[in-house]
């Protein structure tokens, strides 16, 4: 006979000193698995420079590895989802949740674009490049490869099909899959609670097999990085280095001051002490340029944190289509950097309206190598046809902005992962103080506490449909 959620939390609460010490040796163990990561990227900028040839040819162990990780986020969203909204006492709970994200989404957004613009125009990165014809047919081929509309943004949330919400591999289809799920089980009350069991065990064996994946992670590391240096080399580096150490500057500053300020402000933390625990995430992000990569441990880890399974599920997967703050930043810098280069400066009234649309345009462009150039190209299109020509100027390093743009978006919405959840109450701040002490290391093998998430799911009781009736 299975014990009951109520025996697991108190032998959990028995045993207060023993329970970290298991978690510390499994951690030690992958610990090699990172120092292996870095001597890889090492290794992949040494052969990119000495056979870049040789090292173009390894663009696909770098694209595997990333596809790797990315065939478990929907399964990972949905079983976060579905535990965290299934387990809710109040449907309104989670549209607190929901509406609070979007509006600190939008506002952090317009902050990314101010700090982009000031920037921008006080460096001037364009000025003294030249335009070659050779660059010109770049950005017209990147601008009819650009994301679709708004109308056509909203109707692909929905999925063709109930499971090809999880085959397609879109982000946003899962997550709109899985608050339906979510919501049902909550109406079905304790009717639901076999099902939330089974779901539960689901997201074990998926975090499981997501641990199996990582040992892949050095070798991808390689393939990614050699790939890159070998396409790119010193020439482009030297001749963009304004814009793109301009950049790396400008999203170094967004991170520290703005993220920083609201991180120590709201949630009474160092913005230092949460890097440093999502260090290895980072990491990772830096050798695929994909801040995708890192989805799945964000959600594991966030919740190991001790913010609430209903604000992880929602914030992380919504804001990776809607907080990227690195994305802003890029695009505003982009594009005064084509307007200088091409001798076309904008006022300051062009520049809002443009970059207001691009706003708009950049929702959905989660964190996806390549996919800040199609929206800065979309948009120079439509409100400055004249600029396209000069997108390919900025192609040539787009790898390596990349990277920073990743690196904001993820750190981005790991902070707004622990402000949404202070603002809700739904963090448990002695668990966040133990957690950045050390004193709870995460569980690198199974990447999910195990007695944790017995105590995460909180299944409601036989009164929860009238209680949701009256939400």
């Amino acid at each position: 006979m299975m014990p009951t959620t109520s025996s697991r939390r108190a032998a959990v609460a028995s045993t207060p000193h023993t329970a970290p010490a298991a978690p510390a040796a499994k951690r030690d163990r992958t610990h090699y698995l990172y120092i292996a990561v870095i001597i890889a990227v090492a290794l992949g900028i040494a052969v990119g420079f000495a056979a870049p040839d040789f090292a173009k040819e390894l663009k696909p162990i770098g694209t595997g590895f990333v596809s790797l990780i990315k065939m478990m986020i929907s399964p990972i969203i949905f079983c976060t989802i579905v535990l965290g909204v299934g387990s809710v006492r109040k449907a309104a709970k989670v549209g607190k949740v929901g509406g609070l994200a979007l509006g600190y989404f939008i506002a952090m957004s317009f902050v990314a674009l101010a700090i982009g613009l000031v920037v921008g125009n006080i460096i001037h990165p364009g000025s003294g490049m030249h335009l070659t014809e050779a660059v010109k047919g770049v950005g017209h081929t990147q601008a009819e490869a650009a994301a679709e509309g708004p109308v056509d943004f909203l109707l692909g949330i929905i999925p063709t099909t109930f499971v090809s919400a999880f085959t397609e591999g879109q982000v946003l289809q899962t997550l709109l899959i899985a608050l339906l799920v979510g919501f049902a089980l909550q109406a079905m009350g304790r009717t639901g609670e076999p099902v939330l069991r089974g779901v539960e065990h689901i997201q074990r064996l998926v975090f499981r097999v997501l641990g199996m994946i990582m040992w892949a992670a050095p070798v991808g590391a390689f393939g990614a990085m050699a790939a890159v240096i070998g396409e790119t080399g010193m020439d482009a580096l030297k001749a963009l280095a304004t814009i793109m150490f301009g950049f790396y500057i400008t999203c170094f500053l967004f991170i520290v001051i703005v993220l920083g300020t609201l991180t120590k402000l709201v949630a009474k933390v160092s913005l230092f002490q949460l890097l440093k625990y999502l260090a290895r995430e980072f990491l990772l992000i830096v050798s695929t340029s994909s801040s995708e990569s890192a989805l799945p441990r964000l959600i594991a880890k966030m919740e190991h944190l001790g913010v609430s399974r209903p604000v992880v599920g929602i914030t992380v997967p919504t804001g990776y289509s809607f907080n990227l703050d690195g994305t802003m930043i890029y695009l505003t810098m982009a594009s005064l950097f084509i307007a200088d280069a091409m001798d076309q400066p904008m006022s300051i009234g062009q520049q809002i309206g443009l970059l207001l649309f691009m706003m708009v345009a950049s929702k959905g462009a989660a964190g996806v190598s390549g996919s800040g150039i199609a929206v800065l190209a979309s948009g120079l299109q439509s409100h400055k046809p004249a600029l396209v020509d000069g997108v390919g100027l900025i192609i040539g390093i787009d790898r390596f902005m990349s990277e920073a743009r990743a690196v904001t978006n993820f750190a981005g919405n790991a902070v707004a992962t622990l402000l949404i959840g202070t603002w809700t109450g739904e963090v448990d701040k002695e668990r966040v103080n133990r957690v950045l002490a050390g004193e709870l290391p995460f569980d690198e093998k199974t990447l999910l506490d195990d007695d944790e998430a017995d105590a995460h799911v909180d299944v409601p009781e036989q009164g929860g449909e009238k209680e949701l009736a009256k939400a």
